[in-house]
């Protein structure tokens, strides 16, 4: 497989996005190859589901470490001994130091539960319901030092129902994630997209507003 990317995912907890991209690969509907799984956090179950589809897993435990930048740093060891070609966030829950980012510059995406710029950081669901919002989604982008404000390549929107509770909006969100995802990974995989010092770039053309991607969860 060494003409397909090499992917390293790293996460914090049940890794349900991972599942959907390892479900990709092995549908080779992502030409790409997961060589590896990280996690700050020993009893997340993603690195179960990692396990279960013979993915290395490893987990640095970041109360370890007195400064995020060593933590980042023992983290960049890890990733480099796997030579990957992205980097894939999937609720990874830890802010990353501009030097990790930096490093990793045009190689590292995330998936966050908004429609960004709106409601970046966390409890988004939440947020949505408490503000009487009626549309919800999420979006793909390429991560920056700035929390959740890379350029996004990718959304999806969610309709929020007259009945939503934030666990049953988080849960539908989770089922349009797991197939905007691994579509966005592909492109990446495949050289259609790439990231430039304006913005995000699809088969060579600027991605002035995030591509709005009608899926079937």
């Amino acid at each position: 497989m060494s003409n397909v990317m090499r992917l390293v995912v790293l996460l914090s907890g049940n890794g349900s996005n991972l599942q959907a991209i390892i479900d990709a690969c092995e549908e080779q509907t992502i030409q790409g190859q997961i060589v590896g799984v990280i996690s700050n956090r020993a009893d997340a179950y993603g690195l179960e589901r990692a396990r279960k589809a013979k993915i290395p897993t490893h987990t640095i435990d970041h109360t370890l470490f007195k400064a995020r930048e060593s933590f980042d740093q023992a983290l960049i060891n890890m990733i480099d001994s796997y030579e990957a070609d992205l980097i894939v966030l999937a609720g990874f829950m830890r802010i990353l130091t501009e030097g990790f980012v930096q490093h990793y510059q045009g190689r590292l995406i995330n998936i966050h539960p908004s429609l960004l710029p709106a409601y970046k950081g966390t409890n988004t669901h939440e947020r949505v319901l408490a503000e009487g919002a009626t549309v919800h989604g999420a979006s793909v982008h390429f991560v920056t030092a700035e929390l959740d404000s890379g350029a996004v390549v990718a959304q999806v929107k969610v309709p929020v129902e007259a009945y939503d509770t934030a666990s049953t909006l988080a849960e539908r969100v989770l089922r349009y994630e797991h197939v905007l995802y691994p579509t966005v990974l592909q492109w990446f995989c495949t050289g259609r997209l790439r990231l430039g010092k304006d913005g995000a770039y699809l088969d060579g053309e600027l991605i002035d507003t995030p591509l709005q991607l009608v899926v079937e969860p």
